[in-house]
């Protein structure tokens, strides 16, 4: 497993593990969540830029069959001296200039990553495969529901949500009143929420976050959990919907409680259906 931040490559390993598979992480510094040694057979550290390290330690293990778990945080790439923080190393550098010369989009990025290690025959899989249940179902998740105007909202979000991950600039959208508040881009869902709560003090706003369009579910899977209730809330906001089937849900049990507690509606949303209602 390649290893991200924030809860999914912890609640990835004790799933596969659950299964009598064999662990073997490489988590990116700095991001990796430390916790994550202990749930797997074998960790190892890992710098971001380091591509050929990765290779050789999964060799060494004869892997295989990989996954990616966890968000990378991209700002990391646009901070002052990068080269030098980053340090590449030349698989790293060949990964850049051969694959991913054309742009810096996430599916650009990650699919470079994932082509680069395909050179040595390694190759990856859905990290979902071994946890489906973590995707979220259809219906509503707590026992508030969104108003007849948040209805308005969540389908005026959604048009525009699906339309920038086609464009793979972001996934999620905060509206209210249908006007957009924030769009999110590189800084993120939570960061994205808290300036909507900035330009919306009166609060009530809605977030939709949604799958791209042909979706690769090996990586970059929409993803809310704890965090992003509780950044909701702070911020003002008293919807979060969410795709149905393409959208992790970390931790759900929790996380229904919370925003139960808090007053929060979370519903997940069947692409389908809310199309045939924004057509009637």
């Amino acid at each position: 497993m390649l290893a991200g931040a924030g809860r999914f490559p912890i609640l990835f390993a004790e799933a596969a593990r659950r299964q009598g598979r064999q662990v073997i992480a490489l988590g990116v510094e700095g991001m990796a969540a430390p916790e994550l040694r202990d749930v797997c057979d074998r960790y190892y550290s890992m710098p971001l830029a380091r591509i050929g390290r990765a290779i050789r330690m999964f060799h060494r293990h004869h892997v295989k069959r990989a996954v990616m778990a966890g968000k990378i945080e991209k700002t990391v790439l646009f901070q002052p001296w990068r080269l030098l923080r980053l340090f590449p190393d030349w698989r790293t550098i060949h990964m850049w200039l051969r694959y991913a010369a054309k742009d810096r989009k996430d599916d650009t990025l990650l699919l470079a990553v994932i082509r680069e290690f395909e050179r040595d025959r390694i190759y990856f899989d859905s990290a979902l495969d071994f946890c489906p249940e973590l995707l979220v179902k259809h219906g509503f998740l707590t026992r508030r529901r969104p108003t007849a105007a948040q209805w308005q909202d969540i389908r005026f979000g959604w048009e525009l949500a699906k339309e920038m991950g086609r464009l793979d600039v972001g996934q999620s959208v905060a509206v209210h009143d249908c006007a957009v508040l924030a769009v999110e881009a590189i800084e993120g869902t939570d960061r994205a929420i808290r300036r909507a709560g900035e330009l919306c003090p009166r609060g009530g706003f809605t977030v939709v976050k949604v799958a791209k369009p042909n979706q690769d579910m090996r990586f970059d899977v929409p993803t809310i959990g704890m965090t992003t209730i509780q950044t909701l809330h702070a911020a003002g906001g008293r919807v979060l919907a969410v795709e149905a089937g393409k959208t992790i849900l970390l931790d759900e049990a929790e996380v229904i409680a919370v925003a139960d507690k808090l007053g929060i509606a979370i519903v997940a949303v069947n692409a389908d259906e809310l199309m045939q209602t924004m057509a009637a």
